[in-house]
């Protein structure tokens, strides 16, 4: 018994259904490759041709191309690139907005009234409702209260505190009638 030889239009019609196939896949994944990459470059550069080029280097070359542009692709993509410049700039207004002392530049905290290095006054107390005010408010935000104008910078003064007074000044104080 002997095997028959399959004829060579038997082959070739074999060839046909195997070739079919993997061209189909062949020209799907170069396909693939193209859009992949044009996509990909288009999220990492605005230059339209760089967008191009790359994407023609990719159609050319297949996978060595897009081997090529993998090694060569901007690192990071434009919203990467806008996310970082955000946070960065985040971090450069929370130090700009750092409350500082005018006497000292030390920094400050926004509640306190006092500098505790050098002893500036920071902020003032509201008459109506004993809440922390800037120097330069006229009038309380917070109960409507208006309030005297300070100029920023002054030393640190208390105006509950009862002021120093000399007993000889007390005594003709007391003498001279009001």
């Amino acid at each position: 018994m002997s095997i028959p030889l399959p004829s060579l239009s038997d082959i070739s019609n074999m060839v046909a259904l195997l070739a079919i196939p993997l061209a189909a896949w062949g020209t799907a994944l170069w396909l693939g490759l193209v859009i992949w990459t044009f996509k990909d470059m288009r999220a990492r550069s605005r230059d339209p041709f760089a967008q191009i080029m790359a994407s023609v280097m990719v159609a050319v070359l297949m996978i060595p191309g897009w081997l090529i542009y993998l090694m060569l692709r901007p690192r990071e993509s434009l919203i990467e690139a806008y996310e970082r410049a955000l946070e960065q700039e985040a971090l450069l207004q929370q130090i700009e907005e750092r409350p500082s002392c005018p006497g000292c530049f030390r920094p400050t905290l926004d509640d306190w009234g006092i500098c505790p290095y050098c002893g500036t006054r920071l902020r003032k107390g509201c008459p109506g409702c004993d809440r922390q005010l800037e120097l330069h408010w006229n009038l309380c935000p917070y109960c409507g209260t208006p309030s005297a104008p300070t100029p920023a910078g002054l030393a640190a003064v208390d105006a509950d505190a009862p002021t120093p007074t000399n007993p000889a000044d007390q005594e003709t104080s007391e003498a001279d009638p009001p």
